[in-house]
């Protein structure tokens, strides 16, 4: 093995990308990661190089994908213009705040996903719920990080919280200021692997991330007293390396993630309530005032809760809807 692969396969580099790499494409062309997303320009690092790139992709019709952090692209040596992104293993996406019938492409090719909430008065149970139910539609690893352990007498008791979200689920309960606390974290931040942190603003991602490259070099601000919460910190999308060889995704937090094309990832996380319906007696039942609806049955039994159903059907709603609206444009 040359040091050039080893280059890339330090970057992420695998089979899934290599495959798609013709004979001819790669006698003129060169893969390389996109490291990070700024305003008219993207950065990129490859095989013993780095710089920026232009992010429209040479020859690409409108409507094709653009760059987004974590992709892989091919470069042509001799004009040093993108010429194709890679097929992707996975990407995170979300409807756009600005415009909900457009989304946005977050991140892309991923191997674990930090969900990130802190232990105080913003810890919110439908928040990680809509970040599994993310990761679950992408297909990528969720492991839970709650931050902030160090300012409060019941770590335990959020950890729980967490938990019974989803069996099996991982969660780790940190101080994000203190390295011994978060070395168990490097454990899916091997050679060539991506981690990406997901999480509203104020809750620790960019102090995690400083901890874990052991540098202060990414701005972090100060919670706001009244509600715990805090303002956005990251403005930049990009990767950052760390002492195992991983890679860092640390994102914009997101307090308000709208869904898009989340169909399956809601039914993974709320299966209890799926297979609770099936056993309705309509099998259009709403789950409103029919008779013979299972779910109203369990709720009252309390073998399943209201206000997570409420959630469920939350999300369920403003997933008809995002389906919907792509399928109105299309016919007009």
């Amino acid at each position: 093995m040359t040091s050039i692969e080893q280059t890339l396969e330090a970057l992420g580099w695998n089979p899934h990308f290599s495959a798609q790499v013709s004979a001819d494409e790669a006698m003129h062309c060169h893969p390389v990661r996109v490291m990070a997303v700024h305003r008219g320009k993207i950065a990129v690092s490859g095989a013993g190089s780095q710089g920026f790139l232009d992010p429209h992709i040479s020859g690409a019709r409108p409507g094709d994908d653009h760059p987004t952090v974590g992709d892989w692209l091919l470069v042509d040596g001799a004009t040093q213009l993108a010429t194709r992104v890679l097929i992707r293993m996975n990407l995170f996406k979300r409807r756009s705040p600005g415009d909900p019938r457009k989304e946005q492409m977050i991140a892309a090719n991923v191997d674990t996903v930090f969900l990130v909430a802190s232990c105080n008065q913003d810890f919110s149970v439908a928040r990680l719920e809509r970040y599994l139910v993310l990761a679950h539609e992408v297909g990528v690893h969720p492991v839970v990080v709650l931050t902030k352990a160090d300012l409060t007498d019941t770590p335990d008791v959020y950890a729980a919280a967490a938990r019974a979200i989803e069996p099996g689920l991982l969660v780790e309960t940190v101080n994000g200021r203190d390295p011994t606390h978060v070395a168990g974290l490097a454990a899916w931040c091997g050679p060539g692997r991506t981690v990406a942190f997901l999480g509203s603003s104020g809750v620790g991602k960019s102090t995690l991330v400083n901890t874990l490259r052991g540098s202060d070099s990414i701005a972090t601000q100060a919670i706001r007293a009244n509600d715990g919460t805090g303002r956005h910190t990251t403005t930049v999308r990009e990767m950052h390396r760390l002492a195992q060889g991983g890679w860092l995704l640390d994102l914009p937090g997101m307090r308000e993630l709208q869904l898009a094309e989340a169909a399956t990832g809601i039914a993974e996380i709320f299966d209890d309530f799926a297979l609770a319906a099936q056993d309705c007696r309509f099998s259009d039942c709403s789950h409103g005032v029919e008779p013979g609806c299972a779910v109203r049955t369990a709720i009252e039994t309390g073998a399943l809760t209201a206000e997570r159903f409420d959630r469920w059907r939350k999300l369920a709603t403003e997933e008809a809807a995002a389906a919907v609206k792509p399928f109105k444009r299309r016919s007009r």
